[in-house]
């Protein structure tokens, strides 16, 4: 994956579904999904054990979006197992199948599943594998418009 192309995905897309987003302040899924909003981002949390997350409303699964969620996502950023990667992008392929979204499938910082990426990939999606879209965002600050700051506290 080129700098460039994480980059642009970072400038272009701002919808992002995340997938195994904590309720608890101190995991790492809260922390980028905090640090996402707090920059621009629009987070949907994807948790079944949620009703909502960062004053958003979850969603047990990424099937379970409303249609004009669907319609609207670009990002699908998992933070769950990497063995636990393909039935996600599976639904992720699903809507795209029918609404022609997501474009990217980001899995975080230590994620990566290869036969999962290649599926994504067939279908057009471009896939990110084992980098964070916080410290990606926060090393193009030129680029956009985050600051790290905010973020001190419970780390």
């Amino acid at each position: 994956m080129k700098a460039d192309e994480i980059g642009n995905v970072l400038k272009k897309y701002r919808n992002v579904a995340v997938v195994g987003l904590s309720k608890d302040e101190g995991k790492d899924s809260y922390r980028v999904a905090a640090f996402l909003k707090k920059n621009g981002f629009r987070i949907i949390p994807i948790n079944p054990t949620a009703n909502e997350i960062l004053g958003e409303k979850s969603y047990p699964s990424l099937s379970s979006l409303p249609a004009e969620l669907k319609r609207e996502l670009e990002i699908v950023n998992i933070f769950r197992p990497s063995e636990s990667v393909p039935p996600i992008v599976d639904e992720a392929i699903g809507i795209r199948d029918m609404f022609g979204r997501p474009m990217v499938i980001w899995m975080q910082l230590g994620i990566t599943n290869e036969g999962a990426a290649r599926k994504a990939s067939e279908k057009g999606i471009l896939v990110i594998q084992d980098r964070c879209m916080m410290i990606e965002g926060a090393n193009r600050k030129d680029m956009l418009s985050f600051k790290l700051g905010h973020l001190d506290a419970g780390n």
